[in-house]
């Protein structure tokens, strides 16, 4: 099958068009045709070696298309099923055939969902959820503040929080020409990243460095900041325990492979839950599609720190 390969760390150069083994399900598992496959800041650690894999390595954490074949005890699922489906325990999405657990597939041929938006959908609307909901255990009315708010999962998160019953929603980007693309995502209001004050509930922080030390500073006693990336590149930021102690305040970490790994039916039930927002339109992704050969182009945008919603690579040849 065709898929795309990192042969050797490095830059968005060292992603290659490959021909691979085919891979097949094994127990709990399922495999499935893969139509497309989301882009993700994820996929770039792979890249770069910050994440320990294996090379050659395809990389792929999200991916929507048709179930291909059932591993042995998978129950609730039929061959040529349409789904949107987590790969992000063992990647392999940006290929023809990917496998993951069952437990991790949603399908969605009981909704009016395009392909495309539902490879949108696994990563990033589903850690918002998880996020704000099991994380930051949020209550009705709360404040939220949302770093990078124009990205993936940060159009997600503005929305989420709405869902769930949030009160103010603000979110900060990294230059105006964002603004008002995150508008459009649940905030009440946008700011530039430098800009943002006021005390909070919940801070959202997956961009790191100063932010991640102002993040800390803006949340309102008994507040809880989630920590779930850091785009910035930035040195870790240490947090004293003894400044948790005397203010009153958590410091939480998300990482969704290690808890797909870990909790893999919380999971999948929080994507399911996602695939129903998108198709009832509560829940609203900008997608843009790019050939998988394009793979390459598709991380440097990413990684230029100027993209607004998502991009999936289509990978079947319609």
């Amino acid at each position: 099958m065709r898929a795309i390969t990192i042969p050797a760390f490095g830059d968005a150069g060292v992603l290659r068009l490959d021909e691979v083994k085919t891979p097949e399900p094994g127990p709990g598992q399922v495999a499935i045709d893969v139509a497309y496959a989301g882009a993700n800041f994820a996929e770039i650690l792979y890249r770069q070696g910050i994440a320990d894999v294996p090379l050659p390595f395809v990389p792929g954490i999200e991916v929507s298309g048709r179930v291909r074949a059932l591993g042995p005890g998978v129950e609730g699922l039929r061959v040529g099923q349409p789904v949107a489906a987590l790969t992000i325990v063992d990647s392999g999405g940006y290929a023809e055939v990917a496998v993951t657990a069952a437990d991790l597939v949603a399908p969605f041929d009981g909704y009016d969902l395009e392909p495309g938006l539902a490879a949108a959908l696994p990563s990033n609307s589903t850690t918002a959820f998880l996020v704000l909901d099991r994380v930051a255990r949020i209550e009705p009315g709360e404040s939220v503040l949302v770093h990078a708010a124009a990205g993936g999962v940060g159009s997600q998160l503005g929305q989420a929080a709405r869902l769930l019953g949030a009160g103010r929603v603000v979110g900060t980007v990294g230059s105006a020409a964002k603004i008002e693309a995150a508008r459009a995502f649940g905030y009440d209001d946008v700011v530039l990243r430098e800009e943002a004050s006021g005390r909070f509930d919940i801070v959202v922080d997956m961009v790191g460095g100063p932010a991640r030390r102002s993040s800390f500073d803006l949340l309102a006693p008994m507040g809880r900041m989630v920590v779930m990336g850091n785009a910035s590149g930035a040195e870790d930021v240490g947090i004293p325990a003894n400044e948790l102690w005397l203010s009153n305040k958590t410091v939480s970490g998300f990482n969704l492979a290690a808890f797909s790994a870990a909790f893999p039916e919380e999971a999948g039930r929080a994507l399911r839950r996602a695939v129903a927002g998108a198709a009832s339109g509560d829940l609203r992704v900008r997608v843009e599609s790019l050939p998988l050969e394009q793979a390459a182009q598709a991380h440097r945008r990413i990684e230029s720190g100027r993209t607004t919603g998502k991009l999936v690579l289509e990978v079947a040849r319609h």
